[in-house]
């Protein structure tokens, strides 16, 4: 069991908050993390998992159920099962109004947990846990095994490479065949795949629904619902450019990227280092895992965004806050980094916010002015600092 940086706001949330959900992809270590945190709860707890029938058993008459234990808080584990718990949740909340009263676990976004922002508005926080970040596992694992395996638990602490990579397509062919169709994903299984396998492809690149579709012989709006449930079941992410400047001609089309390095690794059919070092993807990889990592630790205020102009600036992510840059940042797959012209006319157009060159593993320093190199051990530290 590894220390999870999400404890802190996850206490703090829930001493602040009638209810609460810890939301992330299935596998991630959510039931793991609030079942060793149980005992150093306020109140005392009662954890019901809604895919065993025993507890579903228990919630026939829930209303009674949930009333009888309001001296309790209550744990739901894979709440978007039962989505029609929310209303009731409102009203007993309503009647004793008090924190922590209720803690949801699911495997879905806000966005799909229907009901939920409607019925809960105003009473519930959302918190989502990332699979494991670098910053976690620093010490017990590598930065290269972390960005071959990825950071879902049982892949990452696998025997071996390969049982890893073994474990990781059993886990997308469940999500494919049983998970996504239970949140509700419409049409074909098969052609799922055939789309998570295409992105692959365009990892790290701009979004073109249409040539996507016409790859795949699907109409745009079935690609369109696809991509929706692949990013509110945490497995995909949009990157949306940053366009405030309007005296720019900017892109306006956001990056797409498959979240997790050991999936993606997966689909591309990299099972070792020596796979990933001779594969196409490799600066496309390296800079999709340094963004997952980056925007996993993000205090809730700091928004993530890209930066690219028609006419070549560009910066991998730049962070905001407010209505201001805070930091840009370039990712480099090398210990010697270079500047390009385009990212240094990103920063000026940006008015030279700092800007971090993100490697593998150089030692930090000044690149030149408001330029500074690190690692992808340090750059959360100077993250720290700037935010």
């Amino acid at each position: 069991m590894y220390d999870r940086i999400i404890e802190k706001e996850l206490f703090e949330q829930i001493l602040d908050n009638p209810a609460v959900a810890l939301v992330g992809p299935r596998q991630v270590g959510k039931t793991t993390l609030v079942k060793n945190l149980q005992k150093s709860f306020e109140k005392p707890s009662i954890y019901l998992d809604l895919e065993s029938n025993a507890d579903l058993a228990r919630l026939q008459d829930a209303e009674l159920y949930l009333d009888e234990r309001r001296g309790s808080m209550i744990i739901l584990d894979e709440i978007q099962r039962m989505p029609s718990l929310f209303p009731l949740m409102r009203s007993l909340i309503d009647r004793q109004r008090e924190p922590g009263r209720f803690l949801l676990l699911g495997s879905a976004s806000p966005d799909l947990l229907k009901n939920s922002s409607e019925t809960l508005a105003g009473r519930i926080s959302y918190l989502e846990l990332h699979p494991l970040q670098f910053d976690e596992v620093r010490g017990k694992i590598t930065y290269s095994m972390h960005w071959l395996r990825g950071g879902y638990p049982a892949m990452l602490q696998a025997a071996s490479d390969k049982s890893s990579f073994r474990k990781m397509s059993d886990f997308i062919n469940t999500y494919i065949e049983r998970d996504l169709p239970l949140l509700g994903l419409p049409g074909n299984p098969n052609n799922v795949r055939l789309l998570l396998n295409m992105l692959v492809s365009v990892h790290g690149g701009l979004l073109n629904v249409s040539q996507l579709a016409n790859s795949l012989k699907m109409t745009v709006p079935t690609v369109q619902t696809y991509l929706d449930y692949l990013e509110n079941a945490f497995l995909v992410r949009r990157l949306l450019p940053w366009h405030v400047n309007v005296s720019k001609r900017l892109v306006k089309t956001p990056k797409i990227y498959i979240r997790d390095s050991g999936m993606l690794h997966s689909l591309a059919g990299i099972a070792n280092s020596e796979d990933l070092a001779g594969n196409i993807i490799l600066g496309n990889s390296w800079e999709g895992y340094v963004i997952q990592q980056i925007i996993a630790n993000l205090p809730f205020d700091v928004r993530p965004y890209f930066y690219r102009t028609q006419d070549g600036a560009e910066l991998d992510l730049i962070l905001i806050k407010g209505t201001s840059v805070k930091v840009a940042i370039e990712i480099k797959y090398t210990n010697s980094p270079v500047l390009s012209r385009g990212n240094s006319v990103a920063q000026q157009d940006l008015e030279n916010p700092l800007l971090l060159i993100v490697t593998p593993s150089a030692e930090d320093f000044n690149l030149r002015e408001n330029a500074t190199v690190c690692s992808i051990a340090t750059v959360a530290d100077h993250l720290k600092n700037l935010l």
